[in-house]
């Protein structure tokens, strides 16, 4: 299952759209849990710089027919400073991942 890196600028007056628009996507995700999926989100400490890791069991993208994650993408190039660029991550090795299964974490921003 290979895991993508997805990394954009936003501009500053679109930060909060963004995230707006992210937390929609994860209530979303929440409410469909397409099976073999992990998904997290970043904000980086420039407060204008995001960060997803992407996995998927089957490959594609599971979440694409979901309307909130149609509006983030229909979008993004109008929000963005630098436009989303993708690498997929070959792992060396893992420690206490982020991950718990059954736990969604949210935060505030």
């Amino acid at each position: 299952m290979p895991t993508m890196l997805i990394q954009y600028t936003v501009r500053p007056d679109q930060v909060t759209r963004t995230v707006q628009l992210l937390r929609e996507f994860f209530r979303e995700l929440g409410a469909a849990r397409p099976e073999g999926l992990r998904y997290s989100s970043f904000q980086l400490d420039d407060g204008v710089s995001f960060a997803h890791l992407v996995e998927s069991a089957s490959g594609a993208a599971p979440f694409a027919s979901l309307p909130a994650y149609r509006a983030f993408r229909d979008t993004i190039a109008e929000r963005c400073d630098q436009p989303p660029a993708m690498s997929e991550l070959r792992e060396i090795g893992t420690f206490n991942s982020l991950d718990r299964p059954g736990h969604q974490r949210t935060s505030s921003v």
